[in-house]
């Protein structure tokens, strides 16, 4: 389960549904992993004699690492909406990374990822299977932190040198689309970084995984479905076109690709 922006939970779908159930702790990185990583978040639940849960999440364009029960886990951007179903009690460990952030990890573009999940031990070595279970035996937040901190240093395929100034640029890029609402369209974005829209499609493929156009439509979509959880009344047409859709129409049929369900369907979903 991703979690949402430090300090938030954009992407969770019907966040308040789940606020009895789970908590999610984001920890901001140590200046070592700053450049590769945006936060830690730790997931904690108990819906023990409660009927499984199952939380929804509109992923973002980042790829993970999850210390889980089954094992450590890198999970790639997930295009559609990812689904986690919570039964009992326990907690997991992620590390989101930056959009790029994860390139230097891999020895094949971060596109190559894109709705996979594969064992963490092909990227970042065997002892990190080792690692899992002592970072789901810690009681305390700090603890899990600092084992993983201390731990992604030594791997070897940790970039030793600096920081990829494209894997940086692939981050400005995607924080400024999340930024400004007013970039809809690609070409637009290349004029902002004074590139063309073909190097930029390159540029994610390499390092993001997923394209510029893809990560401005999620980009709407979070906000689509925020206000949706936010607000009570919605004026659909006036969000369509806020968010640069040509109509309501155009707005209702992209939301109900994704999340499975139209805006109208999901707000009548939200509890009251």
């Amino acid at each position: 389960m991703a979690a949402a922006e430090t300090g938030g939970r954009r992407g969770v779908l019907h966040p308040e549904q789940g606020a009895s159930r789970f908590t999610v702790t984001p920890v901001a990185p140590g200046p070592t992993l700053v450049p590769y990583l945006e936060y830690h978040w730790i997931v904690r639940w108990d819906v023990t004699g409660q009927p499984p849960y199952e939380q929804q999440v509109l992923s973002h364009p980042n790829v993970h690492l999850v210390f889980e029960e089954s094992g450590p886990l890198v999970y790639g951007v997930i295009r559609g909406v990812y689904t986690r179903r919570l039964t009992g009690a326990g907690q997991v460990h992620g590390v989101r990374f930056r959009p790029g952030g994860f390139r230097g990890f891999s020895d094949r573009p971060v596109q190559d990822l894109v709705d996979q999940v594969l064992p963490a031990a092909r990227f970042l070595g065997p002892e990190i299977d080792a690692l899992c279970p002592r970072v789901l035996a810690c009681a305390e937040t700090d603890e899990m932190v600092r084992l993983v901190e201390d731990f992604l240093p030594t791997v070897p395929t940790f970039p030793t040198a600096l920081p990829d100034p494209q894997a940086a640029l692939a981050a400005t890029v995607v924080d400024e689309i999340t930024r400004d609402r007013a970039l809809l369209r690609v070409e637009q974005l290349a004029d902002r970084f004074n590139t063309s829209p073909r190097t930029l499609q390159r540029l994610f493929a390499e390092y993001v995984g997923v394209s510029p156009k893809w990560t401005l439509r999620r980009a709407r979509l979070h906000e689509a479905a925020q206000r949706a959880d936010g607000e009570a009344d919605i004026d659909w047409a006036a969000l369509a076109a806020d968010l640069g859709y040509a109509d309501q129409a155009h707005l209702t049929r992209d939301f109900t690709a994704v999340v499975g369900v139209s805006p109208a369907r999901y707000t009548r979903g939200r509890p009251h």
